[in-house]
């Protein structure tokens, strides 16, 4: 018998079109990053810009994430229509051109009514290309997603890399139209090849078989109301995994959004670390995450899609106690570094299976759900520091890595099946 779950590697070597299509989903993916780095880097001047207090700054904020939730099923539904190609393109000229907004704006509510639009862009653009490199997926028979993500990933370092060096030169104004012509730019190419390639046909996670002669003696046809019923349940079964699969991707977000608004804090008043080594503490993350999503494909190809859920969530758990608990800056860095790495692959597999189960509708469930984890965090954790203090509250990461674990392994025969 062979493991359940484990993901096929045999397969043909991919034709041209495949890999060209590849590669335009990876420059897509970067830009994603690229860009709203770009923009986050710009954050406090656009704070003093404005005038907003905190509080104000914060409720503006929120509307990159209402936003994003707001449009991300409708953004299913568009890719069922229209195709996923043709909305990545179109979603990407609305974010490159909703990133220059920002500065424009001199009040908080202002900025929270074009931060509504620059997140409407932003969640779309995730739902599209995610469905697309689903497709992708399927059709190579390899497990390539997390790749993509770790072009995310690169591509945040990357602007908030330039974004950090021309913050002393650059008003925010020029610097956020500079991403909006090099976005457009990028889509222009890009955006040529993606459209000039065929989707390729979605592969449903489960397979059909084939209609074969009835030998004599044997059972008759189910009845048109048991078909319907079977159809029904596993419908409903469906749904019920994809849920699934979003929860797993709220848990890995929710640790995502809580480090990266939090990690800096603890370090600094916890451990009484300086303002530099303790801005290390999120790159450290980050970096970690880059590197364990690079290195997903063969991890997956190991291990399997089950056992790197429960691995990964495992990981992501120890490794965060370590980051919470450590009595030492660099014991906590490692244990950063440590959920980074466990955290790497448990959102992208949760999309792709979403995704596969699905169509762009399950990846809108799990992007959603992801989203509604990210901007859960950061909130959460400040609620548990005032109950509890900040380290106790930074466990609550490891619980929930620990739940997506096991809500992996307790699904496995159902998502198997």
């Amino acid at each position: 018998m062979p493991p359940i779950n484990k993901t096929r590697t045999r397969t043909a070597a991919p034709d041209n079109s495949l890999t060209r299509l590849r590669i335009a989903l990876t420059v897509f993916f970067a830009l994603d990053g690229f860009v709203f780095a770009g923009w986050v880097v710009r954050i406090p001047a656009i704070k003093e810009q404005t005038g907003a207090s905190a509080s104000a700054l914060g409720l503006a904020l929120l509307g990159v994430s209402a936003g994003a939730v707001i449009t991300m099923m409708l953004t299913g539904r568009l890719c069922r229509r229209y195709g996923t190609h043709r909305v990545t393109v179109v979603c990407a000229v609305l974010l490159s051109l909703s990133v220059a907004l920002p500065p424009l704006t001199h009040s908080a509510p202002a900025l929270g009514a074009v931060l509504l639009v620059f997140g409407a862009a932003y969640g779309s653009i995730n739902v599209a290309f995610n469905s697309a490199a689903v497709d992708l997926v399927g059709a190579l028979r390899r497990p390539i997603m997390p790749s993509f993500h770790a072009a995310f990933s690169l591509g945040g370092m990357l602007g908030a890399g330039l974004g950090g060096l021309v913050a002393g030169g650059l008003s925010p104004t020029r610097h956020l139209l500079g991403l909006t012509v090099i976005g457009l730019l990028v889509t222009a190419v890009a955006g040529r090849t993606l459209l000039r390639i065929q989707p390729p046909a979605p592969t449903p996670d489960t397979t059909e078989q084939k209609a074969a002669p009835r030998p004599p003696g044997s059972p008759a046809p189910a009845s048109s109301r048991d078909r319907t019923h079977t159809r029904t349940h596993t419908h409903t079964r469906t749904r019920g995994l994809v849920f699934t699969f979003g929860l797993i991707a709220l848990c890995t977000a929710y640790g995502e959004g809580a480090l990266a608004d939090w990690s800096a804090l603890h370090l600094e008043h916890d451990l009484d670390a300086t303002a530099g080594v303790a801005a290390v503490g999120y790159s450290c993350f980050a970096l970690a995450m880059t590197i364990g999503r690079l290195t997903g494909t063969r991890l997956l190809e190991r291990l399997g899609q089950t056992r790197t859920l429960v691995g990964g969530g495992t990981t992501a758990a120890l490794g965060m106690l370590l980051g919470a608990l450590a009595p030492s800056v660099w014991a906590a860095l490692l244990g950063f570094m440590i959920t980074g790495l466990g955290l790497a692959n448990l959102f992208p597999v949760a999309v792709e299976r979403a995704g596969r189960l699905a169509g762009p509708d399950g990846v809108a469930v799990a992007s959603t759900l992801g989203y509604g984890g990210m901007l859960l965090g950061p909130p959460a954790i400040g609620f548990m520091a005032d109950w509890f203090s900040l380290p106790a509250a930074l466990t609550s990461v490891a619980a929930l890595a620990a739940t997506a674990a096991v809500i992996a392994a307790v699904t496995r025969r159902a998502a198997a099946a």
